[in-house]
C-alpha cells in the first residue's frame, strides 16, 4: 500500500457488561489507511464499526494496541491534540450560532485573524455548496443543509483525517443517494483521507475505494468494493453484503452438491472432494424460455412470491428440495416473469463461471 495516513497495530477494546464480564468491540485489529483513501467501515450494529472510529479520534481509549496518524502515534493524545476531526450522525451544530459562526468556531478559537477567517468560511461554504447561507440559523436549513454544515465545519479546518459516523443515516432515500456522490466528489478535490462508518452496503460500494467489512470485532475482509461483492471472504461477508443465495455442500467434478439433494454446477474443481459453499447473486439468474439455454445450468424453483422492483422483478421460490432462492429478473423478461406468475414454476438459468466458492462451508473464517 502506498504511505499509510492511518495504521492501527493490534487495535484492542473491551467494555464491561451490566451483568458481569466484558463484550470484545475490538479485537487486536491491524488496518492501514492510505493518503487520499475514501475507506468504509461496514457492518451490522455491535461488530465494531464506530468504537473503531472513536478510537482514531481519541473519544475511545484503547486496552491495548497503538494508533498511527501520519506517521506519528497518537494513541496517548487527547483529541483535540490529533489531526483528526469527525462528522457526527446528528451533526452536532450550535443551534444559536448562524451558519457562518457554525463554520468559523475552529478558526475563532484558534484566534485566526478576522479577514483570513471571512474568506476561508466562505470557500468552505462554497465548496459543500451552501454559499450565501452564512447568516442562516440551523432550524432554517433541511437536513441535507445541516449535514453540509457540519462537513465544511469540519473541513475548514484542514485536517488531515476526516472521519464520518454514518453522517447520511437520517436523511431521505433521494438526498442520501446524492449526498453519497456529492462527499465522493469532495473528498477526490479535498485530497483528504476519509474514514466513512455505515450499516448500509449500498452506500460503502457506492463511495468507497476500499470497504472493511467487520464482524464480532474483527475485520472479516478489506478490499475493493467489487472484490468484497464479487469474490466474498467468507460466508458472513457474503450474507451481510448485497442479496444472497448460498448453498452449503460438498464439491466434486464441478459441482457442489447439498445435504438437502440441490445441485449446483460451478467451474471450480477440486482435489477429491470439499465442503464449499457456493454463492449466486440474484442477479446472475435469468428465466429460462423454452428455447436454447446453451452452456447455462438451471435450478427449478416454485414460485412464493414475485416483487415488482420498477427496474425488474424479484422473484422469491423455493427448490423442490426446500432451498429458497430468490433471483432478480430483468424488465425484458416480463413475459417469462408473467408466465412463472400463472404457473407457480420456473426454470433459473445461470453461469457456473459466475458461481463464487467459499472455503470451509460456511464458517467465518
Amino acid at each position: 500500500m502506498a504511505e499509510s495516513m492511518v495504521r492501527l497495530q493490534r487495535a484492542c477494546k473491551a467494555f464491561p457488561l451490566p451483568e458481569g464480564g466484558t463484550v470484545t468491540a475490538l479485537d487486536a485489529i491491524d488496518l492501514e489507511v492510505a493518503r487520499n483513501e475514501f475507506l468504509t467501515l461496514l457492518g451490522p450494529s455491535g461488530c465494531g464499526k464506530t468504537t473503531l472510529l472513536h478510537a482514531i479520534s481519541g473519544f475511545v481509549e484503547l486496552d491495548d494496541g497503538r494508533i498511527f496518524v501520519d506517521g506519528e502515534d497518537v494513541s496517548d493524545r487527547p483529541p483535540h491534540r490529533r489531526p483528526v476531526n469527525t462528522v457526527f450522525q446528528n451533526y452536532a451544530l450550535f443551534p444559536h450560532m448562524t451558519v457562518g459562526q457554525n463554520v468559523g468556531y475552529a478558526l475563532d478559537i484558534a484566534r485566526t485573524p478576522r479577514t483570513e477567517r471571512s474568506g476561508r468560511v466562505g470557500a468552505a461554504l462554497e465548496m459543500v455548496g451552501l454559499a450565501g447561507l452564512e447568516n442562516r440559523l440551523p432550524r432554517q436549513l433541511s437536513g441535507g443543509q445541516q449535514q453540509r454544515v457540519a462537513l465544511a465545519r469540519a473541513i475548514i479546518a484542514r485536517p488531515k483525517l476526516l472521519l464520518l459516523d454514518e453522517p447520511l443515516s437520517a436523511l431521505d432515500r433521494k438526498l442520501r443517494q446524492s449526498m453519497q456522490i456529492e462527499l465522493k466528489t469532495l473528498q477526490a478535490e479535498l485530497g483528504i483521507s476519509f474514514i466513512f462508518v455505515t450499516h448500509d452496503q449500498e452506500e460503502a460500494l457506492t463511495m468507497s475505494n476500499r470497504v472493511a467489512v467487520l464482524d464480532g470485532g474483527s475485520i472479516q475482509q478489506i478490499d475493493t468494493p467489487r472484490a468484497v461483492y464479487n469474490n466474498p471472504a467468507n460466508a458472513f461477508v457474503a450474507s451481510f453484503v448485497g442479496a444472497s443465495n448460498l448453498f452449503q455442500g460438498m464439491l466434486q467434478s464441478g459441482r457442489v452438491m447439498t445435504a438437502q439433494g440441490d445441485v449446483i454446477s460451478t467451474d471450480a474443481a477440486a482435489a477429491g472432494s470439499a465442503r464449499v459453499t457456493a454463492l449466486l447473486r440474484p442477479e446472475q439468474f435469468t428465466i429460462a424460455n423454452g428455447g436454447g439455454n446453451g452452456a447455462a445450468a438451471k435450478l427449478d424453483i416454485g414460485i412464493r412470491q414475485i416483487v415488482f422492483t420498477g427496474a425488474g422483478y424479484e422473484v422469491h421460490g423455493r427448490t423442490m428440495n426446500g432451498h429458497d432462492v430468490v433471483a432478480a429478473i430483468a424488465a425484458a423478461q416480463q413475459a417469462q416473469v408473467a408466465s412463472a406468475e400463472i404457473s407457480r414454476k420456473a426454470t433459473l438459468l445461470y453461469d457456473p463461471a459466475a458461481v463464487h466458492i467459499i472455503a470451509g462451508g460456511g464458517d467465518r473464517s
